[in-house]
């Protein structure tokens, strides 16, 4: 089993995975337009430039995908606080790369920081409110 995170967005997922291939590297998997879906045609200027689906592999088995949310269909983006997605390191070095890339612009819960239960630690808000971990652990690497 593989578990890819899969975010939604009011209109700047495109902006965000630009953003997040910032740090992570590699290239778009896919990048289609809700234009591209059946019926696109009909949509809206608007509607139109939405995502329908992108995704960034973030990871040697795991993507980070997204999609923008259609409020003419009554779609409602409704974001919370119950969803982080929790990146485990290779290295310190590493995990201060994501964290300081990542949370740019964003809101700091956690700074990076060895923590009692032996990662090296640290969470955030971005800068389009997706919540983020990062840890690493030595004893213990991915």
């Amino acid at each position: 089993m593989k578990v890819h995170p899969y975010l939604n967005f009011d209109g700047k997922a495109e902006e965000a995975f630009v953003f997040y291939k910032s740090v992570f590297g590699g290239e778009f998997l896919a990048n289609m337009k809700m234009s591209e879906a059946p019926g696109g045609n009909d949509l809206s200027k608007e509607d139109k430039k939405r995502t329908m689906h992108i995704a960034l592999p973030i990871g040697k088995d795991t993507l980070l995908m997204a999609s923008d949310i259609m409020p003419s269909a009554g779609h409602v983006l409704q974001p919370g606080s119950q969803t982080y997605i929790m990146l485990t390191t290779e290295s310190r070095k590493e995990a201060d790369r994501l964290f300081n890339g990542l949370s740019k612009e964003g809101n700091i819960e956690m700074e990076m920081a060895d923590m009692f239960w032996g990662d090296y630690f640290g969470s955030f808000i971005d800068k389009f409110g997706i919540r983020w971990m990062i840890s690493f652990n030595e004893k213990h690497p991915n």
